[in-house]
């Protein structure tokens, strides 16, 4: 053997390593279809994310996208993640997309998750709107072709099933600051250096059969509000860039990103566009870190274990108690409380529970996806992490449903934005007993999924 062809040799190997397949030995065991489509409207409407913004947006700093992925594992189980540059799917946009795409392609309900990236610089969605009638019309014709969309783009991944292999590390990342700022006067939305906050920037590679990095999933716990109401350009905030920027490094590859417990996490700084992109370019050197790296191998089978948390609202507030609170503009509970009364005055019963939906899929013995709704506080990620174990796992939230915020008992103690209940979907805010229904929900659906849990 020559010395050049002994050096040639080495650095090939040393290419393999870096690129990750070196690790795989045998056939792949999965088939992977990745596919996506442009969202961006088409002409101005009104953008979603803050209440005070009324004018329709202005510009398009960048395109957005909704992406998919579809999995089969050996058993010839199939199963799809959707990933999207939007505020959130609420249950009456996202319930009939699955059931299209169930109709599509025969995947079963539990074999689909929806995860947004709540970006706030995104357009409304919505069935109905209370804007003037030419935004109504707009708002609900964009989410129509949304809903067509996103069938479409499983559809599409779906007919693209190719063989694979898996992989998964974690990173971190440094601008997630907890934004519960506590003053005199109460809990604000703020900074709170000292708050918690999920950093960590779960990675999953998918290669072809030959080496050939062909797809990069990956996460974060950040609220999608870089840009503040003031924004009138499209974009996907920080997500959408880092996104473009892991693509940009590793041409023909799909990169998608799926939020985590993000319900309290604020990106630092923030308020431009100059730091949406900075925020986007450090989560995408990270995660070009991690999937350049040595990652752990991801097997099957795949097994996915799905239900709804018939999750406690509070219910021993009487009518006047209801109106105090509606009347308090300062009360993050005001919203939710007028919500309250207009079903009392309908005449109907308040709800005593919000069906919350939960997914777990565990991935052989090497990985754990739990995926919640709702905008999820971050300590659940420590009391699932309690629950279920902290190993192999992936905690992912605004999945399925968004239908508010998701506290915790601490955070309905402490009061501030995160209490305010439900926006979408029902009436009403959640009892401090929640907590232990999801994470018992969770503790269920995790053990017959198969993933092996401590007493």
């Amino acid at each position: 053997m020559t010395t050049l062809y002994r050096q040639t040799w080495a650095w090939a190997a040393l290419a393999l390593v870096l690129s990750g397949p070196a690790a795989y030995a045998g056939e792949p065991e999965w088939k992977v279809g990745v596919a996506q489509i442009k969202i961006t409207p088409a002409q101005p409407m009104l953008m979603s994310g803050y209440s005070g913004r009324t004018k329709p947006f202005e510009k398009v700093a960048a395109d957005l996208y909704v992406k998919a992925l579809v999995l089969q594992d050996s058993a010839g189980r199939r199963s799809a993640i959707v990933t999207s540059d939007i505020l959130g799917f609420p249950a009456a946009v996202a319930e009939p997309i699955c059931e299209r795409i169930q109709k599509k392609i025969g995947l079963k309900r539990e074999e689909i998750l929806l995860n947004s990236s709540h970006t706030h610089a995104g357009p409304q969605l919505g069935m109905k709107s209370k804007a003037d009638a030419g935004e109504a019309l707009r708002t609900v014709e964009y989410t129509r072709a949304l809903q067509d969309k996103v069938v479409d783009v499983v559809v599409q991944a779906a007919e693209r099933l190719e063989p694979a292999r898996l992989s998964w590390d974690n990173g971190v990342i440094h601008f997630a600051m907890n934004r519960r700022e506590f003053t005199p006067s109460g809990v604000i939305l703020g900074v709170n250096a000292r708050g918690l906050a999920d950093r960590s920037v779960p990675v999953l590679r998918i290669d072809s059969a030959d080496g050939t990095l062909r797809a990069i999933l990956f996460g974060a716990a950040v609220h999608g509000t870089t840009l503040g109401q003031d924004n009138l350009q499209l974009c996907g905030d920080f997500a959408g860039f880092a996104q473009m920027r892991v693509e940009e490094k590793f041409p023909k590859v799909q990169a998608m990103f799926m939020l985590g417990c993000a319900g309290d996490a604020n990106p630092y700084p923030r308020g431009t566009m100059d730091l949406a992109q900075q925020h986007g370019k450090t989560l995408a050197e990270e995660v070009s870190r991690i999937v350049t790296g040595k990652l752990r191998p991801v097997k099957g089978p795949l097994q996915i274990a799905f239900g709804h948390a018939e999750v406690p609202l509070e219910a021993s507030l009487s009518r006047d108690e209801l109106k105090n609170i509606a009347d308090d503009k300062r009360n993050s509970k005001s919203f939710a409380a007028k919500q309250m009364l207009a079903v009392l005055d309908r005449g109907e019963k308040l709800p005593s529970h919000y069906p919350c939906p939960l997914a777990v899929w565990q991935f052989g013995n090497d990985l754990t996806l739990v995926g919640l709704s709702g905008e999820v506080v971050v300590d659940y990620v420590t009391m699932l992490e309690k629950a279920l174990g902290p190993n192999q796992l992936w905690i992912a939230a605004y999945c399925n449903d968004v239908f508010g915020y998701l506290p915790s008992a601490r955070v309905l103690r402490e009061g501030g934005y995160e209490t305010r209940g439900l926006y979408v979907g029902g009436a009403g805010w959640f009892a401090a007993e929640a907590e232990q229904v999801v994470v018992q929900k969770l503790r269920q659906l995790a053990t017959k999924a198969g993933r092996k849990l401590s007493e």
